[in-house]
């Protein structure tokens, strides 16, 4: 589990080497969860990991603030619900 504002510092900082030991720790995780960040930096987690491997990717969102992280994803599912609903898929 990582917070937005780590999650700022291992994304945003230069030193390529820190970027690669969260890439490590998250892969041997059966999954990532992301609490209190940005649209933006879940879809960053995803392009991150589609980058650094040959597998598919699945996002999961169930709000209009998934929707960058769920387009993506090789594979995107919005879940239907009382704040789903604002999902759009095309």
């Amino acid at each position: 589990m990582i917070d937005g504002q780590t999650l700022i510092y291992v994304l945003n900082t230069k030193d390529k080497q820190i970027e690669e030991l969260f890439f490590q720790l998250a892969i041997v995780a059966h999954s990532c969860i992301c609490c209190r960040v940005s649209p933006k930096q879940k879809a960053d987690i995803v392009k991150l990991a589609k980058s650094r491997g040959n597998w598919l990717t699945l996002a999961i969102g169930d709000g209009a603030n998934d929707v960058a992280m769920i387009m993506e994803a090789h594979v995107g599912v919005g879940v239907f619900g009382k704040e789903g609903t604002q999902v759009e898929f095309y």
